[in-house]
């Protein structure tokens, strides 16, 4: 008579112990019998559940897992802007003006821009910090469908497009504020019509300043 082999979803159940009392007796008494296909089978299993349960017990260091989800966040924001329903206008951009006499070697470190971006207009100012290679990005968004409102609680986000990205929300008076790592390449993103973003590419935004960093 030949013997009768189990499948191997039916040992993973056995390994698992979620097979009925019965079943799993009956697959007991089949090991015993010293069957040498399903004694692989088995140990295989248990080397698999053994491996799993050690997984459970690692956890993975703070500073991995916020790069990992601000990666994850940095490409959900490239769908966004493939997907942005309207590009932003530059109505102003300090860098293009003319300096004052005596003060075009003066560095200040800033830069000023105006975005229009229905239905809002983004005023933009960007500063480096005196120490290490970080930006304050502090802005005002104002809603001009409507005037009279401002762009209260408009949430923002900031991205350097290197696995960096700070959330934040407008106050009651439209205004924001956000600081970077200057990758050269900055982002701006805020919800627009219907569910599309509307992006504002900060790319290089202090390169035409002295001492700016690209």
């Amino acid at each position: 008579m030949e013997m009768k082999h189990f499948t191997t979803e039916e040992w993973i159940d056995f390994v698992n112990q979620v097979a009925s009392n019965s079943r799993q007796a009956v697959m007991q008494k089949h090991l015993e019998t010293g069957c040498e296909r399903c004694k692989e089978a088995v140990g295989l299993w248990q080397k698999v559940r053994n491996t799993a349960a050690l997984e459970r017990n690692y956890e993975p260091p703070t500073a991995s897992v916020r790069i990992v989800k601000a990666a994850y966040a940095a490409s959900a924001l490239a769908g966004k802007r493939r997907g942005a329903s309207r590009i932003a206008e530059l109505l102003y951009d300090s860098s293009l003006q003319p300096a004052l006499a005596g003060a075009r070697s003066a560095g200040t470190g800033m830069r000023q821009m105006l975005y229009r971006a229905d239905p809002y207009q983004v005023d933009i100012q960007v500063e480096a910090k005196p120490e290490g290679n970080r930006l304050m990005i502090t802005g005002q968004i104002l809603n001009v469908s409507r005037p009279e409102a401002v762009g209260n609680k408009v949430p923002v986000t900031l991205s350097n497009r290197r696995g960096f990205v700070v959330h934040t929300m407008t106050n009651e008076f439209g205004e924001f504020r956000g600081e970077i790592e200057n990758s050269g390449d900055l982002e701006l993103t805020l919800p627009g019509a219907g569910e599309q973003a509307i992006v504002i590419s900060l790319r290089n935004a202090l390169d035409r300043l002295p001492g700016g960093k690209s």
